[in-house]
């Protein structure tokens, strides 16, 4: 068994579209007040009419692959998590393995909204470690501008599109996984959701009637929950791994909502800049959100070698995790 996986190349692609806080105000009650003082958020990008999530996981892939220094040809596995495929049938990792042209390697979805990439960063670990594959892609990606109600203030402000990537592989002794821990909780599932599309409630002229097919979210409850799952998976990481604050170069958290996140750091002993933020230009990208962070961390020295990295998120199902790098 391989003692541990890296890190080997990161990448992210957010589309050209920008949706201001101004742009929001000709749409929906609200204003830009209103949503940097709840959220943090000044804009967010959207995706162009048939740009699709596979097309968004696309571009994060090249450009992580070529962090790497390989090819497509080289990799052993495909792991996408989003929450809004590019259809029910296929998973989106078979049309970025094909748009790739990474043949015949195994491609395969994971579902777990804002906690996806940590998932999937999980798994693929596991598979690193225990030799079964060597070289595995995994995308965060999502085009939540399609199952956001624009008439509902309450949501329609939060998201946004964008993908993020990396390439992991047998650990080289830079960007390390040290440590992966998940959790899960479905008796908050109806917290956030989407109600209809699925089987308990298929497409119907009901359903669409009724709006069910877009994001629903009881804001209160989800934040509430954020802040606590958030923070306590940060501080099971660190006792797990017996580190001290001094031990922690940086967090990069689920880029949600910035109270959510000032609320986590006061709770917590490691410096309040230690945490990266880029919700302000991206908005929720569920889980693009950490991929895309830590790609931009690494790529302009946020991330100090030697020191550990924290990845926390939290998201539907309930779900929430945590992944412990040493940079």
């Amino acid at each position: 068994m391989i003692a541990r996986s890296s890190i080997l190349g990161t990448g992210s692609y957010l589309p050209e579209k920008r949706i201001t806080n101004a742009d929001l105000e000709r749409m929906v009650d609200t204003s830009d007040e209103w949503i940097m003082t709840r959220t943090g958020i000044r804009e967010r990008r959207m995706a162009a009419p048939g740009q699709t999530t596979s097309d968004l996981a696309v571009e994060a892939s090249r450009r992580a692959l070529a962090s790497a220094g390989i090819g497509a040809k080289d990799l052993d596995m495909i792991i996408v998590a989003t929450l809004t495929p590019d259809a029910l049938l296929p998973a989106t990792a078979c049309l970025v393995q094909h748009k790739l042209g990474a043949r015949f390697v195994g491609s395969f979805d994971v579902v777990a909204a804002c906690s996806g990439f940590v998932y999937s960063l999980s798994i693929a670990d596991l598979f690193i470690r225990s030799g079964a594959a060597r070289h595995v892609l995994v995308v965060g990606a999502d085009v939540l501008s399609r199952v956001v109600d624009y008439t509902d203030r309450g949501t329609c402000v939060l998201f946004g599109d964008g993908s993020g990537a990396v390439i992991m592989g047998p650990g080289n002794g830079r960007a390390e996984v040290l440590y992966t821990k998940l959790h899960a909780d479905g008796s908050g599932a109806q917290k956030l959701y989407i109600p209809a599309g699925g089987s308990a409630l298929p497409a119907s002229r009901e359903t669409v009637d009724g709006r069910m097919h877009f994001i629903k979210l009881a804001g209160r409850e989800i934040f509430r929950f954020a802040v606590t799952a958030t923070a306590e998976a940060i501080r099971e990481a660190m006792a797990d791994l017996m580190l001290s604050p001094a031990d922690i170069g940086a967090v990069i958290p689920h880029q949600a909502n910035i109270r959510i996140i000032d609320s986590v750091a006061e709770r917590l002993p490691i410096a309040r800049d230690r945490y990266f933020l880029n919700l302000d230009r991206y908005g929720n990208t569920s889980a693009a959100s950490i991929p895309i962070a830590l790609d931009e961390a690494a790529g302009c020295g946020f991330l100090n070698p030697g020191k550990h990295v924290i990845l926390a998120a939290f998201g539907e199902g309930l779900t929430w995790g945590s992944a412990v790098l040493r940079w």
